[in-house]
């Protein structure tokens, strides 16, 4: 993928591997919030990739994926969606989130 730049949707829909995309912003406090308890979910799954993109006004790959809401979390599979979460409160429901897209090491 680009380094230093946004993804593109093409990039995203050729992911192979299992991939959570986080759309947030650097100043949102639900974003910050919502770090923690998205960190220790991660954490327990090395194999997913976790890819951060900073999303705002004219940032195409967000209204590709018809983001509203900050953070919002698509969870993929061989680039496609399987499961989304906006505004997580808690980490189980990133765990169960997770185990949907998750392969056995």
């Amino acid at each position: 993928m680009n380094s230093g730049t946004e993804p593109t949707r093409a990039e995203i829909d050729a992911l192979q591997q299992p991939a959570v995309i986080e759309f947030g912003a650097s100043w949102c406090g639900h974003c910050a919030a919502a770090q923690p308890l998205i960190v220790a979910a991660l954490a327990k799954h090395p194999q997913v990739r976790h890819i951060k993109v900073e999303d705002g006004p004219g940032r195409s790959l967000g209204r590709s994926f018809r983001v509203k809401l900050w953070p919002t979390l698509i969870f993929l599979s061989h680039g496609q969606e399987v499961e989304r979460l906006v505004r997580p409160a808690d980490s189980s429901a990133v765990e169960r989130a997770l185990a949907l897209i998750d392969i056995a090491p």
